[in-house]
């Protein structure tokens, strides 16, 4: 091959060749912002029927088939519909809400579907360790929990987060942002510099300060201190030095999670966070599943609006002494 030749391959070659960054593939179609991330912005769902741990009827199997997905899909929406007007149900009882009726079908919104990754309905959200629950709890956390003050009627600090309007129920708002019975929409807004996520429930905004250092550990936030940082395509968010009173299923004040956000197309958002708490779980644990986008917008919600519960609930609570004397 002449010299003329060879150089005129190589152009042409370079004329067809990606630069370094370049986008290509699928990468291509995702939306970015002007400095070239993966533009996340947004409003998005992680309403599903997706269990936090696998279910007896999956067990051995992170997926399933379209049929037997179909046939808990089914079982799991004629439950609601059971219990539906009812005082109690099974699904009443295993939404906490036994002999109140305090859920009826309106209420409800979670999706009608087992959460779908890679074309497949996922079984559980966890997906490490590989049995699809949540590692044991340590002596430790065990210990913590029975001697913890839980549900006390002698003034309204001793009520759940969630009940005062200070934290969603569930885990909602996170992290780790886990789907519950309703309200599972979350608005994403980007800049170069932060990212803040609007939490539908109780209207947590949780601002992640891009490429920047931990505050110190006496600065305890509800929603943990979140920094982020960019791993080519994927969000990374690190999270630590939570208020002391927030306790993820029992996590203690060591408690370490690791987001991850990768906008898989335009319609969805691959969720996945690691869970980490020596003093609380006997291994760390990760789960997984996709944020879809939705339509509209995210409405207020009112927490505290007709709320007479607490004062009911401290107000019996006096009557009740009152009775004993």
């Amino acid at each position: 091959m002449s010299h003329r030749l060879l150089l005129a391959s190589l152009f042409a070659l370079a004329l067809i060749a990606p630069l370094p960054g370049q986008n290509t593939g699928a990468s291509a179609k995702i939306p970015r912002t002007s400095d070239g991330h993966p533009d996340l912005q947004g409003v998005w769902t992680n309403a599903t029927l997706t269990p936090l741990e696998r279910p007896a009827v999956f067990k051995g199997s992170l997926t399933a088939s379209e049929a037997d997905a179909a046939a808990f899909e089914k079982a799991q929406q004629d439950e609601v519909a059971a219990g539906d007007g009812k005082s109690d149900s099974d699904f009443h009882r295993r939404a906490g809400s036994g002999e109140t009726g305090g859920y009826n079908a309106l209420f409800i919104d979670r999706g009608s579907q087992l959460a779908r990754v890679d074309g497949v309905k996922r079984t559980s959200l966890v997906i490490d360790p590989a049995d699809g629950r949540v590692p044991a709890l340590t002596a430790e956390a065990r210990e913590r929990l029975r001697s913890m003050r839980r549900g006390g009627v002698n003034s309204a600090q001793d009520r759940p987060l969630s009940e005062r309007c200070l934290l969603s129920f569930g885990s909602s708002s996170g992290p780790p942002m886990l789907p519950v019975l309703y309200n599972n929409n979350y608005q994403i807004v980007q800049t170069p510099d932060a990212v803040m996520i609007l939490v539908e429930m109780i209207h947590d905004a949780r601002i992640v300060r891009m490429n920047a250092q931990h505050d110190p550990a006496n600065i305890k936030k509800w929603l943990g201190d979140s920094v982020g940082r960019w791993e080519g395509d994927t969000l990374v968010i690190d999270t630590i030095n939570f208020n002391d009173q927030v306790a993820f299923r029992g996590s203690s004040k060591n408690l370490h999670v690791i987001e991850r956000f990768k906008r898989v197309d335009a319609n969805t958002l691959l969720y996945r966070a690691t869970i980490d708490d020596s003093t609380t779980f006997s291994k760390s644990w990760t789960i997984e599943y996709p944020f879809t986008a939705a339509q509209g917008s995210i409405y207020e919600y009112a927490c505290h609006e007709g709320n007479y519960s607490i004062v009911d609930i401290l107000g019996g609570a006096r009557k009740e002494e009152s009775m004993k004397k």
